[in-house]
């Protein structure tokens, strides 16, 4: 599966042009690397997301073309959430 629509399927992004911009802008990395909207996602690989102040590193449960929404959360595991501060002063 495409990483733009698992990210939109899994619904870690809301839509599918959104997830094509945040890896456009390098701000996912597949397995530890920064992958294109078109990079393909397998059961087992991690995700890091980068959402402004905060890093969601996930890892892939399993794949589904579509999925309802209770169910969504099910598609990955959060391995770890990071919170990030800027402590300069202007």
């Amino acid at each position: 599966m495409r990483l733009d629509k698992f990210l939109k399927v899994s619904r870690l992004v809301k839509r599918r042009t959104v997830a094509k911009e945040f890896a456009d802008a390098g701000r996912v990395l597949l397995n530890g690397v920064e992958s294109k909207a078109s990079s393909s996602v397998k059961v087992g690989d991690q995700l890091s997301i980068q959402y402004g102040q905060k890093t969601l590193i996930i890892e892939v449960n399993h794949l589904a073309e579509s999925i309802h929404k209770a169910a969504a959360a099910d598609m990955y595991s959060i391995i770890e959430e990071k919170a990030h501060t800027d402590h300069s002063l202007f």
